[in-house]
């Protein structure tokens, strides 16, 4: 699976209003905060680099179907468990 360039291009947007907002100052450079959760959203500070993983930009796509790119958090928002989410970064940090 090669890099999909428009989902990496739709998510800068995603980030640059994001990060327009004010809880921006615990956020270190190289890095993007995330909601993630089915019911109750729990905030993550992952590093910028996972965008170019495919399986991150599998979960990318996913909500952009769900939310498009009005995420009611104010960042990017994931509709899954929060055990999934941490089983993915994990891979991904290896």
């Amino acid at each position: 699976m090669g890099f999909r360039l428009p989902a990496i291009a739709n998510a800068k947007k995603i980030l640059t209003r994001s990060l327009s907002g004010s809880k921006t100052l615990d956020i270190p450079k190289g890095y993007f905060a995330v909601y993630v959760g089915e019911s109750q959203k729990k905030r993550f500070v992952i590093p910028i680099s996972y965008l170019n993983h495919p399986s991150f930009q599998d979960l990318l796509s996913q909500a952009e179907e769900e939310y498009g790119y009005d995420h009611p958090m104010g960042g990017i928002t994931f509709l899954c468990n929060e055990r999934t989410f941490l089983d993915l970064t994990s891979r991904l940090s290896e």
